[in-house]
């Protein structure tokens, strides 16, 4: 069999600009669709082959959506765009001086360069917490936390020791944005109305959910009315909120807390913040507070004439309204990636590029059934019911492809009104198969710590 060797790309020179984006996110979607009918080469650099509507992961690791119902891939999405290419592979390095990248498959030049990276989870360099925490930030966290939610229960199941049990049944969220209370409410829904019935044997009373919260209050960037009525839902459906609570420590059996309380769980869920997720090679006094990189008004790094970052991984500074930024979510990525596109379009027919104005629509977050929170533009604030249509109402009509708004469409409607989630399924890596060798050593384990 011959052997594959990859030193290349292999996108050949047409004599045609070429537009290189990095990252197949919010902002890189809106870019690659904005440059459709430009004669140039646009090429798409992701290390996974499809995009992911990342504000329903936790629907997945929660049951209740399917991995395909949030993912579209790339190639599917932009088969008819003449001149686009995408390259499976990860960018490591960008050579600015010869208009060049490097990448996991070979090297190749640009003329013009989007950087739309993203962000990552940030630990705030607690290591340990790192080490023995799940997040989620892309398809394959989500179904290994699924995985974990369901595998746990499982093994509560095949212990008489009562603290040991507790541990694996309870769940510790840290971070109070819309990430950890949707998270806090999706699983308080699967503790009333899922497993119980599939978990006969075990007393769901004795499983707790934590939701714990650096700050004073929940939802911080919505009002306080939104954030008021936020842990109003989530103390009635029985969550432990700590507020004014960090965490200092946790070895993956007790959570330290800055308060002194401890918390005895296996099962931490880190949703406490992002940080920037910049290439390499651009210069370092360019990467501002969370490791974000600075760009003027137009989104062009500073510095480079023909270099753009968009999104979670760019600081626009200068907006009085969001003097520390623009927040970390979609919304910002697609108006940016919109604009950058056009921008594009400009430069190449030498015409004056045109700034980037924010329009904030608002902000909304879902607790659970019935239960919602929703900031609009111009001071208009609802809670309840009715918050809660509109939230699913835009968040089905922001999924990326029509097959996926269908799929995603009928499973919620399944699980109103069964008040079930079908997908509670343990997929994945040879571990977490459930044969006895390996249910006896976590068990063991949880009684040596407990």
């Amino acid at each position: 069999m011959p052997k594959l060797i990859t030193t290349r790309t292999r996108i050949a020179d047409l004599g045609k600009p070429r537009i290189i984006v990095i990252g197949g996110g919010f902002g890189g979607l809106e870019v690659v669709k904005g440059l459709k009918g430009l004669k140039a080469q646009v090429v798409l650099f992701d290390k996974y082959n499809h995009h992911t509507f990342q504000p329903l992961l936790y629907q997945v690791a929660t049951s209740g959506l399917e991995t395909s119902a949030i993912v579209a891939p790339f190639r599917k999405l932009f088969a008819s765009q003449a001149d686009f290419y995408f390259r499976l592979g990860e960018v490591k390095k960008v050579r600015p001086e010869e208009n060049y990248i490097e990448t996991s498959i070979g090297g190749v030049k640009y003329d013009y360069l989007v950087i739309a990276t993203g962000a990552v989870t940030n630990f705030y360099g607690m290591t340990e917490v790192e080490k023995n925490s799940s997040s989620m930030k892309n398809i394959v966290d989500a179904t290994k936390l699924r995985n974990k939610i369901i595998r746990q229960l499982e093994y509560a199941l095949l212990t008489e020791d009562e603290e040991a049990m507790n541990s694996l049944m309870d769940f510790v969220i840290v971070g109070g944005g819309p990430t950890g209370v949707e998270l806090a409410g999706a699983l308080t829904e699967l503790k009333k109305n899922v497993f119980p019935k599939d978990y006969k044997e075990l007393d769901m009373r004795q499983m707790d959910i934590h939701l714990v919260e650096a700050s004073p209050r929940l939802l911080n960037g919505m009002s306080d009315q939104a954030s008021a009525k936020a842990l109003v839902f989530l103390q009635e459906m029985g969550v432990k909120v700590h507020l004014s609570a960090a965490v200092k420590s946790y070895d993956g059996y007790e959570v330290l807390l800055s308060t002194g309380e401890k918390l005895i769980s296996k099962n931490m869920i880190w949703a406490a913040g992002v940080r920037g997720n910049p290439v390499s090679g651009l210069n370092p006094e360019l990467t501002a507070r969370g490791n974000r990189l600075l760009v003027d008004e137009y989104n062009r790094v500073k510095g480079y004439d023909n270099i753009f970052a968009i999104g979670d991984v760019a600081l626009m500074e200068g907006d009085e309204k969001f003097p520390k930024g623009h927040p970390q979510m979609a919304p910002p990525a697609q108006q940016q990636g919109r604009l950058v596109a056009r921008n594009i379009k400009r430069l190449i027919a030498q015409k004056p590029l045109a700034p980037f104005r924010y329009f904030d629509k608002g902000s909304m977050a879902t607790i659970g059934r019935h239960k919602a929170v929703v900031d609009m533009r111009g001071g208009i604030r609802f809670q309840g019911f009715f918050a809660w249509y509109v939230w699913m109402f835009v968040h089905l009509m922001s999924i990326v492809g029509f097959r996926n708004k269908v799929f995603t469409f009928f499973s919620w409607m399944w699980n109103y009104f069964s008040y079930d989630r079908s997908n509670r399924l343990i997929i994945g890596r040879g571990e977490e198969k459930l044969s006895p060798d390996e249910v006896k050593q976590p068990i063991e384990e949880v009684k040596q710590t407990a």
